[in-house]
């Protein structure tokens, strides 16, 4: 793959240019779920595409910084990916409320409107008629509502949409809409105020920030907001194969690639670069 070729943009291709020529001021973030990891029906049964691990251990000694930005738990991240193999990697989990880093993780407690719509979920979703096939994923500081498994599950998440958003008021928390989900989580947490803050802690140049879903805007927003204060930035689309991107993603995007598979090869061919760009 020639890497350059592959971005569309010229303030992806400033971004490129300046993680190749200064990989150690650069860090390579990246979501979980559907960018490392394909997307499948049940989230306990995900786990990274074979290549990731390899790709990453290539990669992590001659950047800045490695960090995973998920709305996992940031252990099941790490053990769903095989991640713990990656020399320094940072994973910051719920939406940036965890953070597992040399075997450790590190979180605040959590947010009592949690507790408060893990117990009424059940009774708030029997009210709203849910169809067969939805079920609640307990993430310990978020919940989160699929209706990937119903028999119609676009038609079923936007009957659950406006039940679940007036729970997640009532409980003071907001609803962060995916791929046939909703999660309830507490406010002011996100991939943007994730990332940035691990980009200022890292006095980071450069960023690559590749990611597949509506949770990922807020990342993306935040790589654009950097951008104009002189970080360059190379944002990435993992749309996955038999599957359209999602659009917001996709159109804000310097370079989209089809899913893991996708990411996999364009971090190879990032790692190539470097090297033979240090070669010279």
């Amino acid at each position: 793959m020639d890497i350059e070729e592959q971005v569309g943009t010229g303030a992806g291709r400033d971004g490129m240019r300046a993680i190749v020529g200064a990989p150690g001021e650069a860090v390579i973030a990246l979501d979980f779920d559907g960018t490392l990891a394909p997307i499948v029906a049940d989230p306990s049964a995900a786990r990274a595409h074979p290549g990731v691990v390899g790709v990453l251990r290539e990669l992590a000694p001659v950047v800045g910084a490695v960090v995973v930005v998920t709305g996992r738990p940031a252990g099941l991240a790490v053990e769903y990916g095989g991640l713990e193999q990656v020399p320094g990697l940072v994973v910051l989990g719920h939406y940036g409320a965890e953070r597992w880093e040399g075997g450790v993780v590190t979180a605040p407690g959590v947010d009592p409107g949690v507790e408060r719509a893990r117990a009424a979920l059940p009774g708030a979703l029997a009210r709203a008629g849910a169809p067969e096939g939805t079920w609640v994923e307990d993430k310990g500081r978020s919940v989160a509502v699929h209706t990937r498994r119903t028999a119609a599950p676009e038609e079923a998440l936007e009957l659950l949409r406006a039940p679940v958003g007036e729970l997640a008021a009532e409980c003071g928390l907001v609803v962060e809409p995916g791929r046939l989900v909703l999660e309830l989580r507490p406010p002011g947490v996100d991939k943007g105020a994730a990332l940035t803050g691990f980009l200022r802690e890292r006095a980071a140049r450069s960023v690559l920030y590749a990611g597949d879903d509506l949770g990922d805007v807020a990342a993306f927003a935040a790589v654009e907001k950097l951008r104009e204060e002189g970080l360059k930035g190379v944002l990435v689309c993992a749309g996955a194969v038999g599957d359209a991107p999602v659009r917001e993603l996709a159109e804000r995007a310097d370079v989209v690639v089809a899913g893991p598979e996708g990411v996999v090869e364009l971090l190879g061919a990032l790692g190539e670069r470097i090297r033979e760009f240090g070669g010279r």
